[in-house]
């Protein structure tokens, strides 16, 4: 399937090209939608807007929706303002605000003012909400019942809203003033006799506030392993509902976020081959330099210790080494803590113990690590050049995992993502502080 696509993809480029339109259609009628998407993902952006708007427009409303949010911009700004406000309409309105999210703020409003009455209402609910927050990803758009009625009643309320609701398999139970009393699944409601009132099935609900951030949210929901739960305001009144799918969407992000960073880069927004090369630098080049600068501080501590150097030329040989395991040993370290600050396994408070815990890892393995030293550098040669290797590495290893470990915590407390804030400082420390332990314990060792 994967050469399908690419030959596909190379047939459609040229077609576009050669101006042949009714080769560009023949090629994609055939494929699913989802093959029609990756397709897209492949195509630069002019040859991708041509494309899309060959498609029917039945298909096109399900391959517009299952585009990153950055390339649904660029597909919009290609297109005729009909076929955009059509496109916008037909969109869910958390996916709508996450399109425009990506949009420049004067073709966003443009689009809001396309929209008929009623979605403008709903969406500009959800846009009432501080970016980054829950209210910002939930859905206003849901099925709820209430405690005094009944099974056959709520399911006339979710056939009349069967067409529209965000998901009808877990309904919200709310009072006359619109505050959770629980909630009822579909499940529940199939499984019981129709005159049975819904205050004796549902069961207690598990909310998450409007102002909560996005990530947080999508891990209680994620954690939790429920289908949906629904979104409540200061006065647990519910205004919208966030979904299994849209969390998994969430976390998703914010894992690929932590994962590029932590590999000194930032995250790409769209597919990698529908990335331009500028937008690849950019990614990059911030880390390089930060990376940059903290590699001047250990050419400085090489420079403190050259006569060191001088005298046993060899000790230089295992520079790379050392620096390599300290700095692999941190981010180990980092990202562990990391994962457990995302799974609230971990709270600030804790660092003491974190603290505690990573320097006895750093420790066990640094002995482990540092017999091997021992035993290899003294047998190729010396025993007091094994010596050194090995005593640095158990207190390199202990010094690496140990701030490895709190850094994210730090980082944490000081509302900085712990990604961002590990990574540079980690390997600038690491590095600068494996050294000076390096050549100290050379020295007092080898009587230099």
């Amino acid at each position: 399937m994967a050469t399908d696509i690419l030959t596909c993809t190379d047939r459609i480029s040229r077609a576009v090209a050669a101006d042949d339109l009714a080769e560009v259609s023949a090629l994609t009628d055939p494929l699913s939608p989802a093959e029609v998407t990756r397709v897209l993902e492949r195509l630069p952006p002019k040859t991708r807007a041509v494309t899309f708007r060959l498609l029917r427009k039945d298909r096109a409303s399900i391959v517009f929706d299952s585009l990153d949010p950055a390339l649904r911009a660029e597909i919009v700004t290609g297109m005729r303002s009909t076929d955009v406000t059509q496109l916008f309409e037909e969109l869910d309105p958390d996916d709508r605000v996450w399109l425009l999210e990506e949009m420049p703020a004067s073709v966003a409003t443009k689009l809001l003012h396309g929209l008929s009455p009623e979605e403008r209402r709903v969406t500009d609910a959800i846009l009432g909400y501080a970016p980054g927050t829950a209210g910002r990803r939930m859905s206003p758009e849901f099925v709820s019942t209430h405690p005094e009625l009944t099974v056959a009643q709520t399911m006339l309320r979710i056939t009349a809203r069967l067409q529209d609701a965000e998901t009808v398999y877990l309904l919200p139970v709310l009072d006359d003033g619109r505050r959770v009393q629980g909630v009822v699944s579909m499940r529940a409601l199939l499984g019981a006799p129709s005159d049975t009132l819904i205050g004796e099935l549902m069961r207690e609900a598990i909310t998450v506030p409007a102002g909560l951030d996005e990530e947080s949210a999508a891990r209680r929901i994620a954690t939790q392993g429920i289908l949906a739960a629904p979104v409540v305001d200061l006065e647990n009144r519910v205004v919208g509902i966030m979904t299994l799918d849209d969390a998994a969407r969430i976390v998703e992000r914010a894992e690929d976020e932590d994962t590029a960073r932590q590999g000194g880069t930032e995250p790409l927004d769209r597919p990698y081959l529908s990335t331009p090369i500028r937008a690849l630098v950019r990614t990059r080049i911030v880390w390089l330099l930060v990376l940059a600068v903290g590699a001047t501080l250990t050419v400085q501590v090489l420079e403190v210790f050259e006569s060191t150097i001088e005298q046993v030329t060899v000790l230089a040989l295992f520079v790379p080494l050392l620096i390599g395991i300290g700095g692999n040993m941190g981010n180990q370290a980092a990202t562990t803590v990391t994962r457990a600050l995302a799974l609230d396994d971990v709270e600030p408070r804790d660092v003491l113990r974190v603290f505690s815990r990573e320097l006895r890892t750093g420790l066990l393995l640094g002995v482990l690590l540092g017999a091997l030293g021992f035993v290899i550098a003294g047998l190729f040669y010396s025993t007091m050049i094994g010596l050194v290797i090995g005593l640095t590495l158990v207190a390199l290893c202990s010094v690496a995992a140990s701030v490895g470990g709190v850094m994210p915590i730090i980082a944490r407390a000081l509302k900085v993502d712990p990604a961002v804030f590990s990574n540079p400082f980690i390997s600038t420390f690491v590095d600068a502080s494996g050294l000076v332990i390096y050549f100290v314990i050379a020295k007092v060792v080898l009587g230099l």
